[in-house]
């Protein structure tokens, strides 16, 4: 006489299993979907404004100054560089003192300019200077 058991056989079962993951696996990039979308050009870019030269303040060892070659007195620097940066969006100045100045005169001309909207103050050393040449 046989004894029946009672265990289910999952051999079939994981064989149909992966046949069907397999056939969903196959099918699923067919069934992808997707909208056809005109998106506007980009505007060509535009030509930026030129800059603006950049200013030098050269202070001289005879106490001399020059607003980027133009000569210009103490007394009337506060006014020209108003003038100067009254349109520009760059407040950047460059100070250009001859290395026998004292250094008090050199504050003080960054201090008019401070006072004539310069925002930022720039130092070119002399080893700048050597460099450039």
């Amino acid at each position: 006489m046989r004894r029946h058991y009672a265990d289910i056989n999952v051999t079939p079962l994981i064989d149909v299993l992966l046949v069907l993951l397999i056939i969903f696996m196959a099918a699923l990039p067919l069934t992808q979907k997707g909208l056809d979308a005109t998106l506007p050009e980009p505007q060509p870019p535009s030509t930026p404004a030129p800059a603006a030269p950049s200013l030098v303040l050269e202070y001289r060892a005879d106490g001399r100054m020059a607003i980027n070659q133009q000569p210009v007195a103490l007394g009337e620097l506060a006014a020209r560089l108003r003038e100067l940066y009254r349109d520009r969006r760059d407040k950047t100045l460059f100070v250009m003192g001859d290395g026998s100045l004292p250094y008090g005169r050199i504050v003080e001309a960054i201090d008019i300019a401070k006072g004539a909207g310069v925002e930022r103050v720039g130092v070119i050393t002399e080893s700048m200077r050597r460099a450039a040449r």
